[in-house]
């Protein structure tokens, strides 16, 4: 896998060239065939492209995302010619994957290479009741653009047990061991609990790319 994260984006074996970054908020793609994207994510292009909604693919992962809510909706975008993508002015993160998989929380994917196999899969120990603990993995060889709210850190589970917010986990290694780890104490009941119950589990070899939040906040209502 290669990313600016470890260095080797520039390394060893030349990389098809068509995702870059137009700046740290804006993702270029020199198109020439076909890609998906996060529905509305398109800025600007110039070229001759197609727009058209992208289904789940089939009942089963139809199933799953209406299930779990995992999963952003997409487009498949046709043509030829440059294409900008962006997303609330987040920033934006590449990552080439080479016949190996990358899982995703669903709401961060920006856009995908088309060949890629996608799934949708449920952290080991949390039921479907728990909202947000089923993620997206990707597969195979291509690129992979995904969003954070600020500036990220990349952790290596492989130093020591990692445990993060299961909202502010944007992206792991596919092959990390992932369950949940539960801090519930009894104070919480009386309203003296720390307001951080329940996080991501990781083990094995690999990384967890973090953000620096845990979301978008709800604003107040005004009546």
């Amino acid at each position: 896998m290669r990313s600016a994260f470890f260095g080797n984006m520039d390394q060893g074996q030349q990389l098809p060239g068509h995702f870059a970054l137009q700046n740290p908020k804006m993702l270029r793609v020199h198109l020439n065939g076909d890609v998906l994207a996060r529905q509305g994510s398109m800025v600007a292009f110039q070229g001759q492209m197609d727009f058209e909604y992208e289904g789940a693919g089939g009942i089963g992962k139809f199933m799953k995302k209406a299930l779990t809510g995992e999963g952003v909706p997409t487009m498949r975008v046709k043509g030829q010619g440059l294409l900008f993508l962006a997303h609330d002015a987040d920033d934006i993160h590449l990552f080439y994957l080479e016949n190996e998989g990358l899982t995703v929380n669903g709401s961060n994917i920006l856009a995908y290479d088309a060949h890629l196999q996608s799934d949708i899969k449920r952290v080991q120990g949390a039921g479907i009741a728990a909202g947000g603990l089923f993620n997206t993995t990707l597969t195979g060889t291509g690129w992979v653009a995904i969003t954070t709210h600020g500036t990220p850190v990349m952790l290596d589970c492989g130093r020591a047990p990692t445990f993060v917010d299961g909202q502010s986990a944007v992206a792991w290694s596919s092959h990390l061991q992932v369950g949940v780890n539960r801090t519930f104490k009894m104070g919480a009941l009386i309203g003296r609990g720390s307001g951080e119950a329940m996080q991501l589990a990781f083990q094995g070899q690999g990384f967890v790319l973090v953000q620096a939040s845990e979301g978008p906040t709800v604003p107040p209502h005004t009546h």
